[in-house]
């Protein structure tokens, strides 16, 4: 006797005469020595079916609860960011308005092309583009 068949315990397993040939049919094609080795390796991978299935229950929970709070953090983080650059935009604007003497038409236009220069490049218009414009060339 085995040390490991020391601990094993035997009792009473009432089962249907199918599942019995179902034991007798399956346990050397699993490379099973008994088959009680096949009954108790079939018991540890339905306990751990039950165990992962119950953890695909727990598991999109976690994941929208992460997500959800990864997300409300940029979400915070780039509303800051927008103050931030509003301020400093509206800053700029205010110490332009001050120097510069530009028409309300002229105004219009240049917001016209502005507005149409930022959707045509997805928001990222440099310095170097607007200055050549403003020159003229």
């Amino acid at each position: 006797m085995t040390e490991e068949n020391k601990n094993k315990k035997k009792f009473a397993l009432w089962i249907y005469p199918e599942t019995r040939k179902l034991i007798s049919d399956w346990y050397k094609r699993d490379n099973c020595q008994s088959q009680s080795e096949f009954i108790e390796k079939a018991i540890k991978f339905y306990c751990g079916y039950i165990s992962a299935e119950e953890g695909v229950r727990f598991l999109p929970a976690a994941i929208t609860t992460a997500m959800a709070g990864m997300v409300d953090s940029l979400e915070n983080r780039m509303a800051r960011l927008v103050f931030k650059l509003a301020v400093e935009m509206s800053m700029m604007m205010n110490i332009l308005a001050s120097t510069a003497e530009v028409d309300e038409n002229t105004l219009r236009r240049l917001r016209g092309k502005c507005v149409a220069d930022v959707k045509k490049s997805i928001g990222s218009v440099n310095f170097e583009d607007v200055a050549k414009f403003q020159k003229g060339e």
